[in-house]
C-alpha cells in the first residue's frame, strides 16, 4: 500500500480534504480543456489509487466555474488529424483507459459539474460514481460535432445504464447539451446545487462516505461495475461471496458492537 497525500501531478491540482482526494483540471482560462500529459497523469493516478491506503473517496471538483471543456482543440485535436493509425489507436486506448482507471480505482468517486461539462469532460462525470451539478450546468457528448462517432471511451456502454438507451442514442447522435434540468431529472445528476454550496456540499458527501466501511465500499464498486455483465443468477452468487468478505471484517464486528452499545459506529475500513 501506498501514500497518495503528498502527490504534486504537473498536470492537474490535487489535494487532501481528509481522506477525500480532490481534483481539479488547471486550465481555467480555456474551461479546464484535457491534453496528452493531462489524460495519462490523470489515468496513472487512478491506477495508483488502487493501492493508497490513505485515499477513501475521490472528488473531481470545477475550476474558475467550468468543469471540464473535452480534449484540447490546439494540442489535441490539430495533432490527431496529422496521425497514422497506429497512433490514433494508441491515443484512443489511452482515453479508455482513464475511465477503466477510474472504474477500477476501488474508490468512491464524486463529479461535481459547474458550467461545461462536454467531450471528455461529460465521459469524466459519467465515469464517476455520484454527480452533483449546478443549475448552470451544460453537458454534452459533443463527438459527433467533431466528425467522429458517439461511442468514445465507454460512453455506448455506460450512459445507457444511467440515463436509459433512447436518451443516450439522442445525446450520443446529435450531440446536443443536456441541460442540468435534464440531467437531474433523467438520472444523471444525483441532484443539483445552488453553486456557491456545490463543493461544500460535495465534500461533504465524499466526507461521509469515507467515514463509512471504506473495504466494503470497495467491493460495492467492484459489484456495481462487474454486475453489468452477469446474469442475476450470477449476480446473486457474486454477491453472497462478496458480502461473506465484508463479513470477516473488523468494522462488521464494530457495527454490530456499536449497535448493542447503542453508539454510532466508527468504522476503520479494514
Amino acid at each position: 500500500m501506498t501514500s497518495m497525500s503528498g502527490l504534486k501531478p504537473k498536470h492537474f491540482l490535487w489535494r487532501m480534504e481528509g481522506r477525500a482526494a480532490v481534483v481539479q483540471l488547471d486550465r481555467p482560462e480555456r474551461k479546464n480543456p484535457l491534453t496528452f500529459d493531462s489524460y495519462a497523469e490523470l489515468r496513472d493516478t487512478f491506477r495508483a489509487l488502487v493501492y493508497a491506503e490513505d485515499v477513501d473517496a475521490v472528488v473531481f471538483l470545477p475550476n474558475g466555474g467550468n468543469f471540464c471543456s473535452g480534449g484540447d482543440v490546439h494540442d489535441i485535436i490539430g495533432p490527431l488529424v496529422e496521425m497514422d493509425m497506429k497512433g490514433l489507436l494508441a491515443f484512443t486506448r489511452m482515453t479508455g483507459d482513464l475511465v477503466k482507471a477510474m472504474l477500477g480505482c476501488g474508490k468512491p468517486i464524486i463529479s461535481a459539474v459547474d458550467g461545461v461539462a462536454v467531450g471528455a469532460g461529460a465521459i469524466i462525470a459519467m465515469a464517476s460514481d455520484i454527480r452533483l451539478a449546478t443549475p448552470e450546468a451544460k453537458t454534452a457528448f459533443l463527438f459527433t460535432r467533431v466528425g467522429l462517432a458517439g461511442c468514445d471511451m465507454g460512453a455506448c456502454a455506460i450512459l445507457p445504464r444511467i440515463i436509459g438507451q433512447g436518451r443516450a442514442a439522442e445525446l450520443l447522435y446529435t450531440g446536443r447539451v443536456m441541460t442540468a434540468e435534464e440531467g437531474d431529472r433523467w438520472g444523471f445528476y444525483n441532484r443539483l446545487v445552488d453553486a456557491p454550496a456545490l463543493e461544500a456540499e460535495t465534500l461533504d458527501l465524499a466526507a461521509r462516505i469515507a467515514s463509512g466501511p471504506t473495504f466494503a465500499h470497495g467491493i460495492t464498486k467492484t459489484q456495481l461495475n462487474q454486475e453489468w455483465s452477469m446474469s442475476i443468477e450470477q449476480a446473486i452468487e457474486a454477491e453472497a461471496q462478496a458480502q461473506a468478505i465484508c463479513m470477516q471484517t473488523k468494522d462488521f464486528e464494530r457495527a454490530y458492537r456499536a449497535f448493542v452499545e447503542k453508539k454510532q459506529p466508527v468504522f476503520e475500513g479494514n
